[in-house]
């Protein structure tokens, strides 16, 4: 028998990190990811017009560990749609009066009306992640969530509710790099917060959490779709492609729209003076090089 520090058994897990590295996917080139994400975008604007013409409601659900990549999918998916037809509804810490309100009363004030598309990011499904594990709820309450999920979204079905929920699945190598590169960025700063860090932690937690709660809601009628995410570009054209897809949309005409000759000046109307306005302040050209002397 050999020991856990043996050349047997360091040379058997080098040769099974070497197979790991080998079969890991290759990164999809630039040129094609953006011109396919391009492709998507265009098909939600699609989807956009058909909710409003249908008067459909789509309800989109985004989980999965901190740092999995759910923002920015949910950045590519929105970037050229009407947000007020596509909303985005990400709900901070409840306050002392919702937390004496039904569990789902404050998410519910957040569903589609007719012709609307809302993007939950993080959603009714805190209580079986960061509150469970965090302590922030009782036992009696996360079993209860467990037990009243199905049946509250069996109800939003059963109402026209186009449901559907994707989990964004990170390994704990990955998720560390992901906050390290947050760390000292000082535009992503804000990302990390100390709940962030303290999941680091609390790792095998959060996958058992995670574990019951798809037992419990992982539902023929509403099912958990796993989105791989190591790779931030892959994970977003996967689910992007894959909502697309459940979805029977179809294309709708739109009216066309035709711009007239543009009138004659009739040289009656003068512009005030620039000096009755206040401008803003040309900032674009303390950017530029100094221009050189002439001669």
């Amino acid at each position: 028998m050999t020991t856990s520090g043996s050349p047997a058994k360091t040379k058997q897990a080098k040769k099974s990190g070497e197979k790991a590295k080998k079969t890991a996917p290759s990164k999809i080139p630039e040129d094609i990811y953006e011109a396919e994400i391009f492709r998507l975008q265009t098909e939600f604007v699609k989807l956009q017009e058909w909710v409003k013409f249908s008067g459909a409601r789509v309800v989109v659900i985004f989980e999965g560990r901190d740092g999995a990549g759910k923002g920015g999918t949910i950045k590519r998916i929105t970037e050229y749609l009407n947000p007020r037809v596509v909303r985005i509804a990400a709900l901070p810490a409840p306050t002392d009066r919702e937390r004496g309100q039904w569990y789902y009363q404050r998410y519910i004030a957040q569903l589609p009306a007719k012709g609307e598309i809302v993007l939950f990011d993080r959603s009714w499904y805190n209580r079986a992640g960061v509150e469970k594990v965090m302590g922030f709820c009782t036992p009696q309450e996360h079993a209860l969530f467990l037990r009243q999920t199905p049946i509250f979204e069996q109800m939003l079905i059963e109402e026209g509710i186009l449901l559907r929920k994707y989990w964004f699945s990170v390994s704990d190598d990955e998720q560390l790099r992901r906050f390290k590169g947050r760390l000292n960025d000082p535009v992503r700063q804000w990302k990390l917060s100390p709940m962030d860090v303290e999941s680091l932690n609390r790792w095998e937690d959060y996958s058992r959490a995670k574990d019951e709660m798809m037992v419990h809601t992982d539902t023929p009628g509403s099912p958990w779709f796993v989105v791989e995410s190591d790779i931030k570009k892959h994970a977003r054209l996967n689910m992007m492609a894959h909502l697309l897809s459940t979805i029977d949309y179809q294309e709708v005409e739109r009216p066309k729209v035709s711009l007239p000759s543009r009138r004659e000046i009739s040289g009656n109307y003068q512009r005030p003076p620039r000096e009755l306005s206040t401008y803003v302040t040309d900032h674009v050209a303390t950017l530029m090089p100094p221009k050189e002397k002439a001669g």
